[in-house]
């Protein structure tokens, strides 16, 4: 299992390109998103650029130092806990998740793990994993 490290830059700029993520000619899915029940999820997209997959995670009030990204095989796990304040207080609505979180995205390509990259900026943590090209073989003849 390769264990990813999270750093901020605000000066990197990834474009969203929002993509079916059901195959409509064989009716199956690329890549599968895992949610365990003891932990919230938060929302995540996961989408393809030219030559990588972009996961996008919405977790804001963090510090990179909160996550633990990991890929074994084709699965990329991000674990990480969201922090309330101790002081007491009495909701009237409540929405925002604290406490563990626990996200599983199956990938269907094979990742170059050695060039994964993640970054934290704005709430929002970008993990790209470059996809690796196919080798093209030349057959040679007599």
């Amino acid at each position: 299992m390769e264990e990813i490290s999270v750093t901020s830059d605000s000066n990197r700029h990834v474009w969203h390109i929002s993509e079916d993520f059901q195959n409509p000619l064989t009716d199956t899915y690329r890549w599968r998103i895992i949610s365990r029940p003891h932990a919230w999820r938060p929302p995540t997209d996961v989408y393809e650029v030219e030559d990588a997959i972009i996961v996008r995670v919405e977790v804001a009030g963090m510090r990179e130092s909160d996550f633990t990204i990991s890929l074994a095989d084709r699965i990329l796990t991000i674990r990480g806990a969201r922090q309330d304040t101790s002081e007491r207080r009495a909701y009237h609505q409540m929405e925002i998740a604290f406490g563990e979180f626990n996200t599983e995205v199956e990938l269907a390509y094979t990742i170059l793990s050695e060039k994964v990259e993640a970054t934290y900026r704005d709430g929002f943590l970008f993990i790209t994993l470059p996809i690796e090209q196919p080798k093209h073989i030349k057959v040679e003849g007599d």
